[in-house]
Protein backbone atom coordinates (compact mmCIF):
# COMPACT_ATOMS: atom_id res chain seq x y z
CA UNK A 1 0.00 0.00 0.00
CA UNK A 2 1.77 3.13 -1.23
CA UNK A 3 0.18 5.38 1.39
CA UNK A 4 1.43 3.25 4.27
CA UNK A 5 4.29 4.93 6.16
CA UNK A 6 6.63 2.55 7.97
CA UNK A 7 7.77 3.83 11.35
CA UNK A 8 11.45 3.14 11.99
CA UNK A 9 12.22 3.87 15.64
CA UNK A 10 15.82 4.64 16.52
CA UNK A 11 15.32 5.58 20.18
CA UNK A 12 17.55 2.67 21.23
CA UNK A 13 20.34 3.73 18.86
CA UNK A 14 20.34 7.41 17.83
CA UNK A 15 18.31 8.38 20.90
CA UNK A 16 20.72 6.60 23.22
CA UNK A 17 23.61 8.67 21.84
CA UNK A 18 22.48 11.57 24.04
CA UNK A 19 25.05 12.02 26.84
CA UNK A 20 23.73 10.50 30.07
CA UNK A 21 20.94 8.52 28.38
CA UNK A 22 22.71 5.19 27.97
CA UNK A 23 20.60 2.12 28.71
CA UNK A 24 21.68 -1.27 29.95
CA UNK A 25 20.45 -4.44 28.25
CA UNK A 26 17.51 -4.99 30.64
CA UNK A 27 16.30 -1.41 30.09
CA UNK A 28 16.62 -1.79 26.33
CA UNK A 29 14.49 -4.91 26.41
CA UNK A 30 11.82 -3.14 28.49
CA UNK A 31 11.71 -0.22 26.07
CA UNK A 32 11.79 -2.48 23.00
CA UNK A 33 8.71 -4.32 24.27
CA UNK A 34 6.94 -0.99 24.78
CA UNK A 35 7.86 0.03 21.22
CA UNK A 36 6.41 -3.24 19.98
CA UNK A 37 3.15 -2.50 21.85
CA UNK A 38 3.23 1.01 20.37
CA UNK A 39 3.23 -0.55 16.91
CA UNK A 40 6.53 0.58 15.37
CA UNK A 41 7.53 -1.35 12.26
CA UNK A 42 11.30 -1.32 12.76
CA UNK A 43 13.41 -1.07 15.93
CA UNK A 44 17.00 0.01 15.41
CA UNK A 45 18.42 -1.82 18.41
CA UNK A 46 22.02 -0.63 18.33
CA UNK A 47 25.44 -0.49 16.69
CA UNK A 48 26.79 -3.98 17.50
CA UNK A 49 30.45 -3.45 16.60
CA UNK A 50 30.71 -0.37 18.81
CA UNK A 51 30.89 -2.27 22.11
CA UNK A 52 30.23 -5.70 23.70
CA UNK A 53 27.30 -4.15 25.56
CA UNK A 54 25.67 -2.92 22.36
CA UNK A 55 26.22 -6.30 20.71
CA UNK A 56 24.58 -8.07 23.66
CA UNK A 57 21.66 -5.63 23.64
CA UNK A 58 20.92 -6.28 19.96
CA UNK A 59 21.02 -10.04 20.64
CA UNK A 60 18.63 -9.81 23.60
CA UNK A 61 16.23 -7.36 21.95
CA UNK A 62 16.10 -9.75 18.97
CA UNK A 63 14.98 -12.50 21.33
CA UNK A 64 12.51 -10.34 23.26
CA UNK A 65 10.27 -8.99 20.47
CA UNK A 66 8.73 -10.72 17.48
CA UNK A 67 6.61 -8.29 15.47
CA UNK A 68 8.97 -5.43 14.48
CA UNK A 69 11.96 -5.81 12.19
CA UNK A 70 15.14 -5.62 14.28
CA UNK A 71 17.78 -3.43 12.68
CA UNK A 72 21.50 -3.13 13.43
CA UNK A 73 23.66 -0.20 12.32
CA UNK A 74 27.07 -0.59 10.65
CA UNK A 75 29.61 1.38 8.70
CA UNK A 76 30.37 0.30 5.13
CA UNK A 77 32.95 -2.09 6.54
CA UNK A 78 32.78 -5.87 6.14
CA UNK A 79 33.74 -6.56 9.77
CA UNK A 80 30.96 -4.25 11.02
CA UNK A 81 28.47 -6.04 8.79
CA UNK A 82 29.58 -9.52 9.89
CA UNK A 83 29.24 -8.53 13.57
CA UNK A 84 25.77 -7.06 12.93
CA UNK A 85 24.62 -10.27 11.25
CA UNK A 86 25.86 -12.29 14.24
CA UNK A 87 24.00 -9.98 16.67
CA UNK A 88 20.79 -10.41 14.64
CA UNK A 89 20.95 -14.22 14.71
CA UNK A 90 17.82 -14.60 16.85
CA UNK A 91 15.71 -11.88 15.22
CA UNK A 92 12.52 -13.12 13.57
CA UNK A 93 12.90 -10.36 10.97
CA UNK A 94 16.32 -8.80 10.57
CA UNK A 95 17.80 -5.80 8.78
CA UNK A 96 21.34 -4.49 8.42
CA UNK A 97 21.61 -0.70 8.15
CA UNK A 98 24.86 0.18 6.42
CA UNK A 99 26.06 3.22 4.50
CA UNK A 100 28.59 5.96 3.94
CA UNK A 101 28.85 9.73 3.46
CA UNK A 102 27.45 11.14 0.22
CA UNK A 103 28.15 14.89 0.43
CA UNK A 104 31.31 16.48 -0.92
CA UNK A 105 32.04 17.71 2.61
CA UNK A 106 32.06 14.15 3.93
CA UNK A 107 33.72 12.58 0.90
CA UNK A 108 36.66 14.99 0.73
CA UNK A 109 37.06 16.21 4.32
CA UNK A 110 35.87 13.30 6.49
CA UNK A 111 36.56 10.24 4.39
CA UNK A 112 39.53 11.74 2.46
CA UNK A 113 38.35 9.97 -0.67
CA UNK A 114 36.71 10.51 -4.07
CA UNK A 115 33.09 10.12 -5.23
CA UNK A 116 34.07 7.13 -7.41
CA UNK A 117 35.76 5.31 -4.52
CA UNK A 118 32.87 6.05 -2.14
CA UNK A 119 30.38 4.71 -4.65
CA UNK A 120 32.38 1.52 -4.97
CA UNK A 121 32.57 1.08 -1.19
CA UNK A 122 28.82 1.59 -0.84
CA UNK A 123 27.97 -0.98 -3.50
CA UNK A 124 30.44 -3.51 -2.07
CA UNK A 125 29.04 -3.12 1.47
CA UNK A 126 25.46 -3.49 0.25
CA UNK A 127 26.21 -6.69 -1.68
CA UNK A 128 28.05 -8.14 1.30
CA UNK A 129 25.17 -7.34 3.68
CA UNK A 130 22.53 -8.69 1.28
CA UNK A 131 24.31 -12.04 1.26
CA UNK A 132 23.76 -12.23 5.03
CA UNK A 133 20.20 -10.89 5.48
CA UNK A 134 17.15 -10.31 3.30
CA UNK A 135 16.64 -6.67 4.25
CA UNK A 136 19.41 -4.12 3.74
CA UNK A 137 18.94 -0.43 4.39
CA UNK A 138 21.58 1.91 2.98
CA UNK A 139 22.15 5.36 4.46
CA UNK A 140 23.63 8.18 2.37
CA UNK A 141 25.08 10.19 5.25
CA UNK A 142 24.71 13.98 4.97
CA UNK A 143 22.38 13.52 2.00
CA UNK A 144 20.78 16.87 2.84
CA UNK A 145 23.97 18.64 1.67
CA UNK A 146 24.81 16.26 -1.19
CA UNK A 147 24.77 17.02 -4.91
CA UNK A 148 21.44 15.61 -6.15
CA UNK A 149 23.03 14.12 -9.29
CA UNK A 150 25.63 12.14 -7.32
CA UNK A 151 23.07 11.16 -4.69
CA UNK A 152 20.79 9.74 -7.38
CA UNK A 153 23.74 7.82 -8.84
CA UNK A 154 24.54 6.34 -5.40
CA UNK A 155 20.91 5.42 -4.68
CA UNK A 156 20.52 3.67 -8.04
CA UNK A 157 23.78 1.74 -7.60
CA UNK A 158 23.01 0.42 -4.11
CA UNK A 159 19.47 -0.59 -5.11
CA UNK A 160 21.01 -2.62 -7.94
CA UNK A 161 23.34 -4.14 -5.32
CA UNK A 162 20.40 -5.31 -3.20
CA UNK A 163 19.36 -2.46 -0.89
CA UNK A 164 15.64 -2.60 -0.07
CA UNK A 165 15.41 0.69 1.84
CA UNK A 166 17.37 3.89 1.13
CA UNK A 167 17.85 6.33 3.99
CA UNK A 168 18.21 9.99 2.93
CA UNK A 169 19.39 11.69 6.16
CA UNK A 170 19.44 15.41 6.79
CA UNK A 171 22.32 14.60 9.13
CA UNK A 172 23.03 18.14 10.28
CA UNK A 173 19.45 19.41 10.27
CA UNK A 174 20.42 21.95 7.60
CA UNK A 175 17.63 21.67 5.04
CA UNK A 176 14.52 23.79 4.76
CA UNK A 177 11.33 21.74 4.27
CA UNK A 178 10.90 22.75 0.63
CA UNK A 179 14.56 21.89 -0.08
CA UNK A 180 14.32 18.50 1.59
CA UNK A 181 11.02 17.69 -0.08
CA UNK A 182 12.50 18.69 -3.45
CA UNK A 183 15.47 16.36 -2.85
CA UNK A 184 13.16 13.38 -2.21
CA UNK A 185 11.09 14.34 -5.24
CA UNK A 186 14.26 14.51 -7.38
CA UNK A 187 15.23 10.98 -6.35
CA UNK A 188 11.71 9.66 -6.97
CA UNK A 189 11.93 10.99 -10.54
CA UNK A 190 15.61 10.48 -11.43
CA UNK A 191 16.42 7.01 -10.04
CA UNK A 192 15.37 4.45 -12.64
CA UNK A 193 14.96 1.54 -10.18
CA UNK A 194 13.35 3.52 -7.34
CA UNK A 195 10.29 1.23 -7.53
CA UNK A 196 12.44 -1.60 -6.11
CA UNK A 197 13.12 0.16 -2.78
CA UNK A 198 11.53 2.41 -0.18
CA UNK A 199 12.93 5.88 0.46
CA UNK A 200 13.35 6.69 4.15
CA UNK A 201 13.60 10.12 5.82
CA UNK A 202 15.90 10.65 8.79
CA UNK A 203 15.93 14.27 9.94
CA UNK A 204 17.76 16.08 12.73
CA UNK A 205 16.50 19.08 14.65
CA UNK A 206 19.48 21.46 14.68
CA UNK A 207 17.31 24.27 13.26
CA UNK A 208 14.06 23.00 14.77
CA UNK A 209 12.86 21.67 11.40
CA UNK A 210 13.13 17.89 11.85
CA UNK A 211 9.39 17.19 11.95
CA UNK A 212 8.60 19.66 9.17
CA UNK A 213 11.30 18.14 6.95
CA UNK A 214 10.04 14.62 7.67
CA UNK A 215 6.51 15.52 6.60
CA UNK A 216 7.88 17.27 3.49
CA UNK A 217 9.82 14.11 2.61
CA UNK A 218 6.75 11.90 3.07
CA UNK A 219 4.65 14.19 0.89
CA UNK A 220 7.30 13.91 -1.82
CA UNK A 221 7.15 10.10 -1.86
CA UNK A 222 9.24 8.68 1.00
CA UNK A 223 7.41 5.87 2.80
CA UNK A 224 9.55 5.27 5.88
CA UNK A 225 10.29 7.80 8.60
CA UNK A 226 13.07 7.42 11.15
CA UNK A 227 12.04 8.86 14.50
CA UNK A 228 12.60 8.74 18.25
CA UNK A 229 10.18 8.92 21.16
CA UNK A 230 10.19 12.46 22.61
CA UNK A 231 12.43 13.53 19.71
CA UNK A 232 15.61 12.68 21.62
CA UNK A 233 18.85 12.15 19.75
CA UNK A 234 22.26 13.47 18.81
CA UNK A 235 22.74 17.21 19.46
CA UNK A 236 19.30 18.89 19.17
CA UNK A 237 17.56 15.56 18.59
CA UNK A 238 15.69 13.66 15.89
CA UNK A 239 12.22 13.82 14.44
CA UNK A 240 9.70 13.21 17.20
CA UNK A 241 7.65 10.06 16.67
CA UNK A 242 4.60 11.49 18.41
CA UNK A 243 4.66 14.73 16.41
CA UNK A 244 4.97 13.07 12.99
CA UNK A 245 2.33 10.44 13.79
CA UNK A 246 -0.21 12.96 15.09
CA UNK A 247 0.39 15.29 12.13
CA UNK A 248 -0.51 12.40 9.81
CA UNK A 249 -3.63 11.73 11.84
CA UNK A 250 -4.71 15.35 12.22
CA UNK A 251 -4.16 16.11 8.52
CA UNK A 252 -5.22 12.79 7.06
CA UNK A 253 -7.59 14.39 4.55
CA UNK A 254 -4.67 16.38 3.12
CA UNK A 255 -1.79 13.91 3.47
CA UNK A 256 -3.66 10.60 2.98
CA UNK A 257 -0.88 8.81 4.89
CA UNK A 258 -1.46 5.79 7.16
CA UNK A 259 0.64 4.20 9.89
CA UNK A 260 0.41 1.31 12.31
CA UNK A 261 0.95 3.20 15.58
CA UNK A 262 -1.46 2.68 18.50
CA UNK A 263 -1.70 6.36 19.39
CA UNK A 264 -3.15 5.69 22.86
CA UNK A 265 0.25 4.23 23.80
CA UNK A 266 2.12 7.41 22.85
CA UNK A 267 2.07 8.98 26.32
CA UNK A 268 2.97 5.75 28.19
CA UNK A 269 5.91 5.25 25.81
CA UNK A 270 7.00 8.85 26.37
CA UNK A 271 6.90 8.41 30.14
CA UNK A 272 8.96 5.21 29.89
CA UNK A 273 11.65 6.92 27.82
CA UNK A 274 11.78 9.78 30.32
CA UNK A 275 12.11 7.34 33.21
CA UNK A 276 14.64 4.93 31.71
CA UNK A 277 16.81 7.52 29.96
CA UNK A 278 16.52 10.16 32.69
CA UNK A 279 15.85 12.66 29.90
CA UNK A 280 13.15 15.18 30.94
CA UNK A 281 10.59 16.38 28.43
CA UNK A 282 10.33 20.17 28.20
CA UNK A 283 6.94 21.30 29.58
CA UNK A 284 5.87 22.91 26.29
CA UNK A 285 6.85 19.89 24.14
CA UNK A 286 4.15 19.12 21.55
CA UNK A 287 1.86 16.16 22.32
CA UNK A 288 3.62 14.82 25.45
CA UNK A 289 4.83 17.92 27.34
CA UNK A 290 3.37 18.68 30.75
CA UNK A 291 1.68 21.83 29.40
CA UNK A 292 0.59 20.41 26.01
CA UNK A 293 -3.02 20.18 27.22
CA UNK A 294 -2.90 22.69 30.10
CA UNK A 295 -4.85 25.95 29.91
CA UNK A 296 -4.28 28.99 32.14
CA UNK A 297 -5.47 31.90 30.00
CA UNK A 298 -9.03 32.94 30.81
CA UNK A 299 -10.07 33.18 27.16
CA UNK A 300 -8.69 29.72 26.41
CA UNK A 301 -10.20 28.19 29.55
CA UNK A 302 -13.64 29.54 28.72
CA UNK A 303 -13.38 28.20 25.19
CA UNK A 304 -12.17 24.75 26.25
CA UNK A 305 -14.89 24.41 28.88
CA UNK A 306 -17.54 25.25 26.29
CA UNK A 307 -16.08 22.92 23.66
CA UNK A 308 -12.66 21.27 23.85
CA UNK A 309 -12.10 21.72 20.11
CA UNK A 310 -12.06 25.50 20.50
CA UNK A 311 -8.42 25.29 21.61
CA UNK A 312 -7.42 21.63 21.28
CA UNK A 313 -6.90 19.97 17.90
CA UNK A 314 -6.09 16.66 19.61
CA UNK A 315 -8.13 14.94 22.30
CA UNK A 316 -5.59 14.22 25.08
CA UNK A 317 -7.22 10.86 25.73
CA UNK A 318 -6.36 9.80 22.17
CA UNK A 319 -2.65 9.82 23.04
CA UNK A 320 -3.07 8.27 26.49
CA UNK A 321 -3.35 11.43 28.63
CA UNK A 322 -6.39 11.26 30.95
CA UNK A 323 -7.65 14.83 30.48
CA UNK A 324 -6.84 18.46 29.85
CA UNK A 325 -5.80 20.63 32.80
CA UNK A 326 -7.41 23.90 33.82
CA UNK A 327 -4.74 25.76 35.80
CA UNK A 328 -5.90 28.61 38.03
CA UNK A 329 -3.60 31.62 37.81
CA UNK A 330 -3.93 35.39 37.68
CA UNK A 331 -4.74 35.00 33.96
CA UNK A 332 -7.74 32.73 34.58
CA UNK A 333 -11.31 33.88 34.06
CA UNK A 334 -14.63 33.42 35.84
CA UNK A 335 -15.47 30.32 33.79
CA UNK A 336 -12.41 28.48 35.08
CA UNK A 337 -13.08 29.56 38.66
CA UNK A 338 -16.70 28.41 38.44
CA UNK A 339 -15.60 25.10 36.88
CA UNK A 340 -13.16 24.36 39.70
CA UNK A 341 -15.68 25.37 42.40
CA UNK A 342 -18.28 23.07 40.82
CA UNK A 343 -15.79 20.20 41.11
CA UNK A 344 -15.49 21.04 44.81
CA UNK A 345 -19.30 20.91 45.18
CA UNK A 346 -19.67 24.68 45.51
CA UNK A 347 -22.31 26.47 43.39
CA UNK A 348 -22.39 30.29 43.31
CA UNK A 349 -24.88 32.58 41.66
CA UNK A 350 -23.69 35.34 39.31
CA UNK A 351 -23.25 37.99 42.00
CA UNK A 352 -21.48 35.61 44.38
CA UNK A 353 -19.16 34.44 41.59
CA UNK A 354 -18.25 38.03 40.68
CA UNK A 355 -17.40 38.81 44.30
CA UNK A 356 -15.37 35.60 44.64
CA UNK A 357 -13.55 36.35 41.38
CA UNK A 358 -12.41 39.75 42.64
CA UNK A 359 -10.92 38.10 45.73
CA UNK A 360 -9.47 35.34 43.55
CA UNK A 361 -7.53 37.82 41.41
CA UNK A 362 -5.98 39.43 44.50
CA UNK A 363 -4.94 35.99 45.76
CA UNK A 364 -3.68 34.92 42.33
CA UNK A 365 -1.42 37.96 42.08
CA UNK A 366 0.30 36.77 45.25
CA UNK A 367 0.56 33.05 44.36
CA UNK A 368 1.74 31.38 41.15
CA UNK A 369 -1.02 28.77 41.26
CA UNK A 370 -4.23 28.52 43.26
CA UNK A 371 -5.09 25.15 44.81
CA UNK A 372 -8.38 23.79 46.16
CA UNK A 373 -7.59 24.70 49.75
CA UNK A 374 -7.04 28.32 48.68
CA UNK A 375 -10.43 28.34 46.98
CA UNK A 376 -12.23 27.04 50.05
CA UNK A 377 -10.66 29.79 52.14
CA UNK A 378 -11.58 32.31 49.47
CA UNK A 379 -15.29 31.55 49.68
CA UNK A 380 -15.23 31.60 53.46
CA UNK A 381 -15.51 27.89 54.22
CA UNK A 382 -13.67 26.56 57.22
CA UNK A 383 -10.57 24.64 56.17
CA UNK A 384 -8.43 22.66 58.53
CA UNK A 385 -4.88 23.91 58.01
CA UNK A 386 -2.65 21.17 56.65
CA UNK A 387 0.91 21.24 57.89
CA UNK A 388 3.28 18.76 56.27
CA UNK A 389 6.92 19.38 57.02
CA UNK A 390 10.08 17.31 57.05
CA UNK A 391 11.25 17.21 60.67
CA UNK A 392 14.30 15.06 59.99
CA UNK A 393 15.78 12.90 57.26
CA UNK A 394 18.66 10.46 57.52
CA UNK A 395 19.84 8.18 54.72
CA UNK A 396 22.41 5.42 54.54
CA UNK A 397 23.73 4.35 51.16
CA UNK A 398 26.87 3.09 49.48
CA UNK A 399 28.26 0.41 47.22
CA UNK A 400 27.98 -2.38 49.79
CA UNK A 401 24.68 -1.54 51.48
CA UNK A 402 21.04 -1.38 50.50
CA UNK A 403 19.99 2.25 50.81
CA UNK A 404 17.86 3.08 53.84
CA UNK A 405 15.97 6.21 54.77
CA UNK A 406 14.61 7.31 58.14
CA UNK A 407 12.03 10.10 57.81
CA UNK A 408 10.14 12.11 60.41
CA UNK A 409 7.20 14.25 59.25
CA UNK A 410 5.16 16.84 61.07
CA UNK A 411 1.51 16.16 60.20
CA UNK A 412 -0.63 18.93 61.63
CA UNK A 413 1.52 19.09 64.76
CA UNK A 414 1.85 15.32 65.15
CA UNK A 415 5.15 13.68 64.33
CA UNK A 416 5.13 10.52 62.22
CA UNK A 417 8.24 8.42 61.72
CA UNK A 418 9.09 5.65 59.28
CA UNK A 419 12.07 3.78 57.87
CA UNK A 420 12.29 2.16 54.45
CA UNK A 421 14.84 0.50 52.20
CA UNK A 422 15.12 1.14 48.50
CA UNK A 423 17.16 1.16 45.34
CA UNK A 424 19.21 4.20 46.32
CA UNK A 425 18.56 7.03 48.80
CA UNK A 426 15.92 8.75 46.68
CA UNK A 427 13.85 5.58 46.27
CA UNK A 428 14.15 4.77 49.97
CA UNK A 429 13.09 8.29 50.98
CA UNK A 430 10.05 8.30 48.70
CA UNK A 431 8.96 4.88 49.98
CA UNK A 432 9.28 6.02 53.60
CA UNK A 433 7.17 9.14 53.00
CA UNK A 434 4.55 7.21 50.99
CA UNK A 435 4.11 4.71 53.81
CA UNK A 436 3.75 7.49 56.39
CA UNK A 437 1.08 9.27 54.36
CA UNK A 438 -0.77 6.04 53.53
CA UNK A 439 -1.71 7.21 50.05
CA UNK A 440 -1.92 5.17 46.86
CA UNK A 441 -0.03 7.49 44.52
CA UNK A 442 2.30 6.88 41.60
CA UNK A 443 5.48 8.82 40.92
CA UNK A 444 5.19 9.93 37.28
CA UNK A 445 8.13 12.29 36.90
CA UNK A 446 11.27 13.07 38.87
CA UNK A 447 13.61 15.81 37.68
CA UNK A 448 16.68 17.34 39.33
CA UNK A 449 18.27 20.60 38.17
CA UNK A 450 21.33 22.47 39.38
CA UNK A 451 20.61 26.16 39.77
CA UNK A 452 24.03 27.47 38.78
CA UNK A 453 26.69 24.76 38.94
CA UNK A 454 29.24 23.23 41.29
CA UNK A 455 29.13 20.42 43.81
CA UNK A 456 27.77 22.74 46.53
CA UNK A 457 25.02 24.12 44.32
CA UNK A 458 21.34 24.25 45.22
CA UNK A 459 19.37 21.35 43.75
CA UNK A 460 15.88 22.16 42.47
CA UNK A 461 13.68 19.05 42.35
CA UNK A 462 10.40 18.74 40.49
CA UNK A 463 8.12 15.73 40.93
CA UNK A 464 4.82 14.77 39.37
CA UNK A 465 2.58 12.21 41.03
CA UNK A 466 -0.80 10.82 40.07
CA UNK A 467 -3.82 9.43 41.86
CA UNK A 468 -6.91 8.21 40.02
CA UNK A 469 -5.75 9.82 36.74
CA UNK A 470 -5.28 13.22 38.39
CA UNK A 471 -1.81 14.75 38.38
CA UNK A 472 -0.16 16.81 41.12
CA UNK A 473 3.17 18.66 41.02
CA UNK A 474 5.62 19.43 43.80
CA UNK A 475 8.84 21.41 44.10
CA UNK A 476 11.71 21.39 46.56
CA UNK A 477 15.06 23.10 46.84
CA UNK A 478 18.14 22.43 48.99
CA UNK A 479 21.88 21.94 48.74
CA UNK A 480 21.12 18.33 49.73
CA UNK A 481 19.49 16.66 46.72
CA UNK A 482 17.76 13.95 48.78
CA UNK A 483 16.29 16.52 51.17
CA UNK A 484 15.13 18.61 48.20
CA UNK A 485 13.50 15.45 46.84
CA UNK A 486 11.70 14.80 50.12
CA UNK A 487 10.36 18.35 50.20
CA UNK A 488 9.21 18.20 46.57
CA UNK A 489 7.47 14.87 47.08
CA UNK A 490 5.76 16.07 50.24
CA UNK A 491 4.71 19.25 48.44
CA UNK A 492 3.01 17.18 45.76
CA UNK A 493 1.34 14.87 48.29
CA UNK A 494 -0.03 17.87 50.20
CA UNK A 495 -2.08 18.73 47.10
CA UNK A 496 -3.69 15.27 46.78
Amino acid sequence: MRNRVYVFDTTLRDGEQVPGCQLNTVEKIELARELERLGVDVIEAGFPVSSPGDFRSVVEVSKAVSEPVICALTRAVEHDIEVAAQALEFAKRKRIHTGIGSSDIHIYHKLKSTPEAILERGVKATRFARNLVDEVEFYCEDAGRSRPEFLAQMVEAVIDAGATVINIPDTTGYCLPDQYGALIDYLMNHVSNIDKAILSVHCHNDLGLATANTIAGLRAGARQMEVTVNGIGERAGNTSLEEAVMIMRSHYETLKLDHNIDIQRIYPASRMVTRLMRMPVQPNKAIVGRNAFAHSSGIHQDGVLKNRENYEIIDPQDVGIPASSIILTARSGKAALSHRLDKLGVTLNREELSAAYDKFLLMADEKKEINDEDLMKLIGQEVKQRVLEIESLEVVCGSNDTAKAAVSINRNGVKAYNEAAGNGPVDATIKAITEIMGLNVKLEEYLVQAITGGSDDLAKVHVQISQDDTFFHGFGCDTDTVLATARAYLDAISKV
